[in-house]
Formats: structure tokens, C-alpha cells, sequence
């Protein structure tokens, strides 16, 4: 898969799209701040380094990854969301993140929708699944609204997570 293989969706507000380079400096502030504690942070360059460059490998070792969460009417990088996989996950994860000044517009729910109708479509996955922090009720809150339900009898790799899972269509 080349770079120009990982695809560019948009909805009403959004346009996902492939990450960048000049991405990096503000997703590794979010994960450098309190915020990331659901997904394993506070991390450091390194850490944040290895979690971006996973994120863009998943293209090409999956056919599926992360997309940076754009703001169609000012071209603005408001956060990401993305298809995990891999070693640290037993089955494939939808995950979102929406930068701190961003959050409570709906932005995550709408990038989460699009980027899990396109696996869904494009992958033929029978499911996937997110896997939630048992303290972060705003992803809970997100999860349910896209539709997913708790399933207490899937894998983890954390055995505090909540794992939602989301139905294929």
C-alpha cells in the first residue's frame, strides 16, 4: 500500500484524511497533557513518536489506520481517529481523540460514524470493537451513541477496559 492508498473521507463538517508530518507537533501535546490518561499517557516525545508512527504503519501493514480529523470550513486539525490493530490489540479498535479546545462539538461521533461505516464497507469486518477507560464516561457516552453495547466477555489487553462493541452492517 502506497501513501496515496489511504483514503480521504468527509462528511457534513469533517474531512479525514491521511497524517502528516506537521501533525505530529499537536498530537504530541495531547498526548504529553492529563487528557491521554485513558489511552495509557501522559507520553512523552518518544512515546508519542512510536503511538504516530503506528497509527500511519497500520496503512500498510492492515490496510486500515488512522485518519487526522479536519475541520472542512477552515482546514483546522481538530484530532484523529482510526482503525488499531496489531500486537497490542486483540481485535480491531475503533479509537477517537478531539483536541481539548475542539471537544463537545461532535466532532468525534461524527468522524467515528464515517470512519466505521468506511470499515465496515471497505474492510468487511463482521465487528469492531472500543475499547473505553472505565473512567472516561465521555467515550462511554460516544461509544453508545454510535450504537455500540458493552461486551463483557471480549479480549483485552487491558483487563480494566470496557470493550463496546459496534455491529457490522
Amino acid at each position: 500500500m502506497s501513501f496515496g492508498d489511504i483514503p480521504t473521507l468527509t462528511t457534513e463538517r469533517l474531512v479525514l484524511r491521511a497524517p502528516v508530518l506537521d501533525d505530529f507537533a499537536d498530537y504530541a501535546q495531547f498526548l504529553a497533557s492529563p487528557r491521554s490518561r485513558y489511552m495509557g499517557g501522559p507520553f512523552d516525545t518518544r512515546g508519542a513518536w512510536l503511538t504516530f508512527c503506528h497509527d500511519v504503519a497500520c496503512w500498510r501493514l492492515f490496510g486500515h489506520g488512522a485518519l487526522m480529523i479536519e475541520l472542512r470550513s477552515t482546514g483546522e486539525c481538530v484530532g484523529q481517529v482510526g482503525i488499531n490493530h496489531g500486537p497490542l490489540f486483540p481485535e480491531k479498535e475503533l479509537g477517537w481523540l478531539v483536541y481539548g479546545p475542539h471537544e463537545g462539538q461532535g466532532y468525534a461521533l461524527e468522524a467515528a460514524r464515517a470512519m466505521r461505516d468506511w470499515a465496515f464497507a471497505m474492510l468487511k469486518l463482521p465487528t469492531l470493537v472500543s475499547y473505553v477507560d472505565q473512567d472516561n464516561a465521555r467515550s462511554q457516552m460516544l461509544a453508545e451513541r454510535l450504537g455500540a453495547r458493552l461486551d463483557p466477555d471480549a479480549p483485552r489487553q487491558d483487563k480494566e477496559d470496557l470493550v463496546y462493541r459496534h455491529a457490522g452492517g
